[in-house]
């Protein structure tokens, strides 16, 4: 499980978040088995993705990061809980090209920047909250800040990084986010600037083995700052058969018929956790049957109506 912690200056003025990610991005190699460039790109945006999650407030809200870049790794994707739980998946994970011209792995020739960062909010309400900006970068880091400024007007720093071994497992994995709330004064911004001026990149830190607390109060030292919150979150499908088998039971009768006659069978992959769903012929006439029963139930209920007029 990760280590998430949320702290703020004495006055109010500024908040920060930072994860230990480092498990949870490890059971991403560990599902997916993505190249290196992928994990890394993976595992940035679904830190960010549990960080704002855990500033959702309703137990079922949801928050989805979506990367279009046109880049091979093609769309990116991130889904946390408001318990900063989370689950990603991208549409191709092996992409291999060369390192970024300064040594490292190059995330933004994986994810593209052609395209826009999508942030979705599922508030529980009639439809869900969906802000998008065009990706500035592609190292992910930089387009959440720009998202923040640009479409929540909220000052914002992120900082995200992976570390990935030769054999492609996980070293380190981490990630903070700063904001400035509206009241912070000049002093207060300074402070936070020269914090940031000295600050190691975030997977260095978690490699060093900084606690999550121990980042946050580097990014406010001299702010007095304060424990505001905790969370260990983890990596969360929350699949199930019975999702699986609505999916198919949402497929009109005459598509689920085709399936029968020319499959005889049917088969559902998670794209978050790789399970899979397997269902018979029988099954799958069980659920035409139902459907059947219902669409005949409606057509009933709608005649007594008009009988009833």
């Amino acid at each position: 499980m990760g280590t998430l912690v949320r702290m703020i200056s004495n006055d109010g003025s500024v908040m920060a978040c930072a994860l230990d990610s480092t498990d949870i991005v490890s059971r991403i190699e560990q599902i997916h088995k993505p190249s290196a460039v992928v994990t890394a790109a993976l595992g940035r945006l679904s830190t960010a993705a549990s960080m704002i999650g855990f500033s959702l407030k309703g137990e079922n809200d949801t928050l989805t990061l979506r990367l279009d870049g046109n880049g091979p790794a093609g769309r990116v994707l991130a889904v946390s809980d408001a318990n900063g739980n989370v689950k990603a998946c991208a549409d191709n994970y092996i992409v291999e090209i060369p390192l970024n011209e300064a040594g490292k792995l190059d995330v933004r020739g994986a994810v593209g920047t052609d395209g826009f960062l999508s942030v979705i909010k599922d508030l529980g309400l009639k439809e869900p909250y969906i802000g998008q900006t065009p990706i500035v970068s592609g190292e992910i880091a930089e387009d959440i800040t720009n998202y923040y400024a640009v479409s929540e007007q909220i000052p914002t720093v992120c900082g995200l990084g992976v570390l990935v071994n030769p054999d492609l497992t996980v070293r380190a994995a981490g990630g903070f986010l700063v904001q400035l709330l509206p009241f912070a004064d000049e002093s207060c911004i300074d402070k936070l600037e020269a914090n940031l001026k000295t600050l190691p990149p975030v997977s260095t830190m978690i490699e060093q083995g900084l606690s999550p607390k121990e980042i946050c109060e580097r990014l406010l030292d001299g702010l007095a700052p304060e424990l505001l919150e905790e969370a260990s979150p983890v990596y969360h499908c929350g699949c199930s058969a019975e999702r699986a088998r609505k999916t198919i039971k949402s497929l009109p009768v005459e598509q689920i018929e085709e399936i029968c006659n020319e499959d005889h069978g049917a088969e559902i992959v998670c794209h978050f956790c790789e399970n899979r769903y397997q269902f018979n012929e029988e099954a799958l006439r069980e659920m035409i049957r139902e459907k059947q029963q219902k669409q005949k139930e409606a057509a009933e209920n709608a005649e007594q109506k008009e009988q009833d007029q």
